[in-house]
């Protein structure tokens, strides 16, 4: 009776968690360059006297899905998006070095080169700055150029080099801030990593497979609760067995 109660109890509670997580994988449907998170269980035995019989579950290391999401052109100048494999360098809040396939950029009052969420995009020196009100173009090897305003085309100066990168995706691992970080420290510009100009990559979250499994994990959850309640409806008809026994 305890071994049911273990598996119903930790999967109904391991079941809320992956429900969290497809959640706010729909959530970020919308998300430039999101990756969806995924969530796997397993069971796993009770250590200690006594206890040999019982298992429960938990949530397995959780994974992130790296498939690429679609392109989409939007004609803005400081939209970019990497083609097939590859990252773009930002600095962390931390001040360490993460990676993110969200090319949506901006340029703040002092110049800087930023993500749409305040990180600054870093180059082959570090984060990139601009000349104040300068016309932006980014190439496809991510270089960066800027126009100075009112000048003419041939007065166009290099700013720097948007640090893109290509590590191994068993090295990458996901923060709780949604970027991307690899084991052991930094790594290398690549200079074979790419980038779509005035685009931007989408999330590659599939919003049909997503509410799918929404509704799949709603009716396991639900099972368990039922398996719980029987062994509740178990355990009295045991109780009033042994009281008619006795």
């Amino acid at each position: 009776m305890d071994r049911l109660i273990y598996i119903a109890m930790t999967g109904a509670s391991q079941t809320l968690n992956q429900q969290s997580t497809v959640a706010h994988n729909l959530a970020n449907v919308a998300t430039p360059g999101f990756r969806a998170q995924t969530t796997a269980l397993r069971a796993t035995p009770v250590f200690g006297q006594g206890l040999a019989s019982r298992a429960f579950v938990v949530d397995s290391t959780p994974g992130s899905d790296l498939r690429a999401g679609p392109v989409q052109h939007t004609g803005r100048d400081l939209d970019v998006a990497v083609q097939g494999q590859g990252w773009i360098a930002v600095q962390a809040k931390d001040g360490t070095e993460a990676y993110t396939r969200n090319g949506s950029l901006m340029v703040d009052l002092n110049g800087a080169l930023l993500t749409r969420t305040g990180l600054p995009v870093l180059g082959d020196g570090g984060p990139i700055t601009l000349p104040a009100d300068a016309k932006i173009t980014i190439g496809k090897d991510g270089t960066v150029s800027a126009l100075p305003a009112g000048q003419a085309a041939s007065t166009i100066v290099t700013a720097g080099r948007i640090k893109l990168v290509n590590p191994p995706e068993d090295q990458l691992t996901r923060g709780a801030d949604g970027l991307f970080r690899v084991k052991g420290g930094n790594v290398e510009a690549d200079a074979r990593v790419t980038l779509a100009d005035s685009s931007l990559e989408g999330s590659n979250v599939n919003v049909a497979e997503t509410m799918v499994q929404m509704i799949s994990l709603a009716r396991q959850f639900e099972l368990q609760m039922k398996l719980l309640q029987n062994a509740e409806s178990d355990a009295q008809k045991a109780s009033q067995l042994l009281n008619l026994n006795g």
